[in-house]
């Protein structure tokens, strides 16, 4: 043991220390060392506990809510109210994790001082970490009054599902010379007014690999290639609990189908009288 290392109280009995806290200027650190940055989306306790045991850097709180817990077909319908309780259980059961929370559509485009008071909110009511809104150049103004006021801010560009009426659906963006370019001038528009990292939603590969090489913040892809410097899925995409998922997600496990099978199993030996047996029931 190096002298500079200090004793390890699980060594000695004692409780182990707890897991050092991901913070902003971790992310540049990882970044600049050329480490990868791994992000989920997470919408209660029970998810959060297991995402931040398996050593996942950032939870995000997404908006993605309103489509995979709250039966919206898309994400316009969330509200602040709508991610006050989510983001104040992540942020409640996180030992490790930076935790990050969506700024919902209408919460921050009338402009800064409408971007400050929900930033805000989320941190006095949550204990949330960060905030995240989508947009370049056009928030750059929202993003520079959550910076000078101590709120973290990350960014999204590419495809923006805020947006999506006006991209016409889920498409890829930053297709052509001109739109790569534009997409270039965004990120670096959001970084300069002090974001810490940026989104790539749905964007060319090259063209992502661009922007990660031009920011010095780190950028976190999601079907945007391996470049960028880190990745993020929404997790129920991740875990295969729906029949369908983006196909730029992997599933790393089918845990809808389990769920089922363990629901179907639960019901028959109820029906059946074999649920609760001697072994599950109460007694005083």
């Amino acid at each position: 043991m190096s002298a500079h290392t200090p004793p390890d109280p699980s060594l000695a009995g004692g409780p182990a220390a707890p897991p050092r806290r991901v913070r902003v200027h971790h992310l540049t650190e990882l970044k600049a060392r050329g480490e990868k940055i791994t992000m989920l989306t997470a919408y209660d306790a029970v998810t959060a506990q297991i995402f931040d045991a398996a050593g996942i850097d950032v939870l995000l709180v997404g908006d993605s809510i309103g489509n995979t817990m709250h039966g919206h077909p898309t994400t316009l319908p969330v509200t602040v109210d709508d991610l006050i309780p989510p983001a104040r259980a992540v942020a409640r059961t996180a030992r490790r994790a930076l935790v990050v929370v969506d700024l919902p559509f209408g919460s921050y485009e009338a402009g800064p001082e409408q971007a400050l008071a929900t930033g805000v909110r989320f941190l006095k009511e949550t204990g949330v970490n960060a905030v995240k809104l989508e947009g370049g150049r056009r928030v750059a103004a929202q993003v520079r009054a959550l910076t000078d006021a101590g709120i973290p801010v990350v960014g999204h560009l590419g495809y923006t599902p805020q947006s999506e009426n006006l991209l016409g659906g889920p498409r890829v963006q930053g297709r052509g010379d001109d739109a790569a370019e534009r997409l270039s001038e965004d990120a670096l528009a959001v970084a300069e007014a002090g974001a810490i990292a940026v989104v790539l939603e749905m964007v060319p590969v090259d063209v992502a690999a661009r922007v990660t090489e031009i920011l010095r913040v780190p950028t976190i892809g999601i079907g945007a290639g391996q470049q960028c410097d880190g990745q993020v899925l929404v997790w129920t995409d991740m875990a295969g609990m729906t029949d369908w998922s983006p196909r730029f997600a992997q599933r790393y496990a089918e845990l809808g189908e389990a769920l089922g099978r363990a629901a179907e199993a639960y019901a028959a030996d109820v029906r059946g009288g074999a649920f609760p047996d001697e072994a599950h029931g109460f007694t005083r």
